[in-house]
C-alpha cells in the first residue's frame, strides 16, 4: 500500500503498513515540450548516500538544461526518507525504487546507478521487465557499480572479530572515508545480499550500458567492474575506465564523463 503528499520541493511516497511503514522522500522534474518524447532519468544513490549528493544533482542540472524528466529519490534511512538505516536491504530499497518508479509512471526510463545504486539498477531493471505496464529501462549508466557487494566484496573479506560482532550483535561496524560515523552493516543485509544476486549468469539488459570506473577505487576495485562486463550482452556495453579517479567519480573532470555517458545513452 502506498500513498503520496507534498512538501516545498519534494513528494512524499508513503510505503508498507505498520512497522514496515515508511515515508520515501521524491524530487520529481517533469519534462519540458521538448524532451517529452526522450526517457527520464532515474537516480539510484550508493550505500549511505542520498539525492543531494554532487553526482545526483548533477544530473538533475542536465535535466533541466535538455528538458528531461529526472527522478531523484532517498532509500529509507537516508536522506530526507523515514524509517531506519539498520532495517535497509536490498529487496527494502528495491521495493522503493521501484514504488518510485510506478509513482511517476515515465514510459521509458535511463538508470543511472552509483556504487550500491548500480547493484539497484540492475534489480530494478529486471522488475521492470515482469509487469506489462512498467516504464522501459532504455539505457543504463553505471558509476563505479557494486553489485552483488555484500557477497563478493564483504563476505570473503570478513575478519573474525566482525564474523562474531554479527553472530553475537546482528551487525559490525567498519570505518568511513565519507563519513565521521562508522559504517553499519547488518546480518540481514548480508543474508538479503543472497537472494539478490545478479553475477550468475548473463544479464539481459536490453539496452546500452555505460560503466564508468576508477582504478584507484580502494571501495570497490575495477576488477570487479570487470566481472560485471562479463556478464553484460558486449554489444550494448561500454566501459571507461578512469586511471586516476576514485570510488566517489565527483571531480570536474568526472561529473563532464558522467554527463556524456548520459546523453550518449540518452540518444542512442
Amino acid at each position: 500500500m502506498s500513498e503520496a503528499h507534498s512538501l516545498p520541493d519534494v513528494t512524499v511516497l508513503s510505503l508498507g503498513e505498520g512497522d514496515s511503514r515508511r515515508d520515501i522522500a521524491m524530487r520529481l522534474r517533469p519534462a519540458r515540450a521538448n524532451g517529452a518524447a526522450a526517457p527520464a532519468l532515474v537516480w539510484l544513490s550508493g550505500y549511505r548516500s542520498d539525492m543531494e549528493g554532487t553526482k545526483a544533482v548533477e544530473m538533475d542540472a542536465y535535466a533541466e538544461k535538455e528538458g528531461l524528466a529526472a527522478i531523484r529519490f532517498d532509500y529509507s534511512g537516508h536522506g530526507q526518507s523515514g524509517g531506519a538505516f539498520a532495517d535497509g536491504t536490498i529487496s527494502r530499497w528495491l521495493e522503493e525504487a521501484l514504488a518510485v518508479v510506478r509513482h511517476a509512471a515515465p514510459r521509458r526510463v535511463v538508470l543511472i546507478g552509483s556504487s550500491m545504486g548500480g547493484w539497484i539498477a540492475l534489480r530494478l531493471l529486471q522488475e521492470l521487465g515482469k509487469a506489462a505496464g512498467d516504464a522501459q529501462v532504455a539505457g543504463m549508466v553505471l558509476i563505479a557499480p557494486a553489485p552483488d557487494f555484500t557477497s563478493e566484496l564483504i563476505e570473503p573479506n570478513l575478519s573474525d572479530a566482525e564474523k562474531t560482532s554479527l553472530a553475537e550483535r546482528g551487525y559490525f561496524e567498519e570505518h568511513s572515508e565519507y563519513s565521521p560515523e562508522p559504517n553499519v552493516f547488518t546480518k540481514a543485509l548480508i543474508e538479503d545480499g543472497r537472494a539478490n544476486r545478479v553475477l550468475e549468469g548473463i544479464i539481459q539488459t536490453g539496452c546500452p550500458v555505460h560503466i564508468l570506473q576508477g582504478m584507484q577505487d580502494v571501495d570497490v576495485p575495477y576488477a570487479h567492474a570487470l566481472k560485471l562486463a562479463e556478464h553484460l550482452p558486449a554489444a550494448d556495453m561500454v566501459l571507461t575506465l578512469i586511471r586516476d579517479g576514485d570510488h566517489r567519480l565527483s571531480r570536474p573532470q568526472d561529473i563532464e564523463r558522467l554527463l556524456h555517458a548520459i546523453s550518449e545513452v540518452v540518444n542512442a
